[in-house]
This record gives C-alpha cells, sequence and structure tokens, in this order.
C-alpha cells in the first residue's frame, strides 16, 4: 500500500501536471472495423522523437518514473490525436496504460480529464486498455480503477486475452468494453484449426456478455479471410495498416 506522505506529490502532480521523464511522440494505429469500413478507433503507440520503439521508450521504465510516464503518455495521445483531427473521424482513442501507476483512481485521472477538457476532447470516445502483463496483485485497486473510469465515462479495453495473466477470470472481473484476442491466436489462424475454434468460441462469447472482440497482429489474406469467416469484424495489424508516426494514417481491407 502506498502510504499517505508519499501520495501528497503525485496527487500534486495530477493536479498540476508532471514534466515527462522520457521525451515521447505517438504513432497511432487504427483498429479497422470491416464491416462498416471504416475506422473504429485509433491505438496510440508510444515513440521516441527520432522515432525509436515503443520497446526502446519501455526499456527506460522503473518504479521511479513509472508514474510520470503513465502520465505523460496520457497528455500526449489526447493532445496529438485532437491535433490531427481524430475527433472530426468519428473514432475512438485507445491509450495503453499500467494500473500500477494509478495510486488513486479518482485523483490520478484528473490530469487526463483536464486535457480532454482542454482539446475538446469527448471522454466516452476515450478507451484505457490494460496492458500490464505481470500478475495482478491488487485486484481490488484494479477493478477500483476501472469502476471509476467507467464512472468517468471512459471505455475499457483488455488486451492480450489468452496470454499471461489476461485470462477469462479477469475478464469476468472486469467486464470491459472491448477486449483484444493475442496475437498467438491470430498467427496462422488458418492452418490451426483448434485455434478456429477457440476464436469462434471467443466471438460468441463476447457477443453474449456485449463486449467487442478485436483481433490484433493480422498480416496476411488467409488470417484475414480466417478470422472473418469466425465472426471477427473488428481488426488491427499489418494487412490493414501499420502505425504511423504523429499521423493517423490510412488503411485498407483485403477486397477477398
Amino acid at each position: 500500500m502506498v502510504k499517505n506522505e508519499m501520495n501528497a506529490p503525485r496527487c500534486e502532480a495530477c493536479r498540476e501536471g508532471v514534466e515527462p521523464p522520457i521525451p515521447i511522440t505517438m504513432a497511432f494505429q487504427p483498429i479497422v472495423d470491416i464491416q462498416a469500413r471504416q475506422v473504429y478507433a485509433y491505438e496510440a503507440l508510444v515513440r521516441g522523437l527520432q522515432q525509436e520503439s515503443a520497446g526502446a521508450i519501455l526499456a527506460q521504465v522503473n518504479a521511479q518514473n513509472r508514474y510520470a510516464f503513465d502520465q505523460s503518455c496520457r497528455v500526449k495521445a489526447i493532445e496529438l490525436a485532437s491535433m490531427l483531427g481524430l475527433v472530426e473521424t468519428g473514432a475512438k482513442l485507445s491509450i495503453n496504460f499500467m494500473p500500477g501507476a494509478v495510486y488513486s483512481p479518482a485523483a490520478c485521472i484528473q490530469l487526463t480529464l483536464r486535457t480532454a477538457a482542454k482539446m475538446c476532447f469527448p471522454t466516452d470516445r476515450l478507451i484505457f486498455e490494460i496492458t500490464e502483463v505481470e500478475e495482478v496483485v491488487d485486484r481490488k485497486h484494479l477493478l477500483g480503477i476501472v469502476e471509476e473510469y467507467r464512472r468517468q465515462g471512459f471505455q475499457v479495453a483488455l488486451d492480450d486475452l489468452g496470454s499471461g495473466y489476461s485470462g477469462l477470470n479477469l475478464l469476468a472481473d472486469i467486464s470491459p468494453h472491448l477486449v483484444k484476442m493475442d496475437m498467438d491466436l491470430t498467427r496462422n489462424i488458418h492452418q490451426r484449426s483448434a485455434a478456429q475454434m477457440i476464436v469462434r468460441k471467443l466471438v460468441e462469447l463476447c457477443d453474449g456478455l456485449g463486449i467487442a472482440l478485436v483481433a490484433e497482429g493480422v498480416e496476411t489474406v488467409d488470417e484475414f479471410a480466417c478470422l472473418r469467416s469466425a465472426g471477427i469484424h473488428l481488426m488491427q495489424g499489418y494487412l490493414l495498416a501499420r502505425p504511423c508516426f504523429e499521423s493517423l494514417g490510412d488503411f485498407s481491407i483485403p477486397t477477398c
């Protein structure tokens, strides 16, 4: 549990902002609705100012700068997406966040809310994507974050379902608006009958729960066709569009 005296400067930072501990910007990759033939959401992906990869940036994040890094990513994503005209497209904005960087859900969200208000970004079009891969030690704290984000009108996504600790128990506890399948399920799915059966059951499960399901890592026409036949209509991957550095870019849908 974080002590009160440690909370104080962080809460002040929530109100007044933070200095980014690492120079960052964003690339944007669309999640495409292949039925509507439009972008459902753009995912903001952290990059260095010289287009350094997310891996290179995340390697510099530690326990001391994680809070400031998480806050600065939120601010940068909303500000840059707004300046690029994302609001006018009608799409949502998906922002990755680290649950371990949120000390007090109600306090730590204030800078995000102020940034959205300043940029005239509708809060109901913000998706916060849970990306932390280690086991959730304090599940009550995570559920508190999700509850507060829902109260503020945000949507919540669970990343990499089926990988690591992103399992069905977490899905049941969180009841997210959106789930992203682990991309290992996508890879060569047209050649793997067991994976196809699992995806069809995930489609059925998410439909029953009212959760949007996204297939990540779609790279080939065969994968695309197999996922589409399984009932997936939200897809993300290099076949449709690569991340665009400081740009929303465009997408293409195979004609198969």
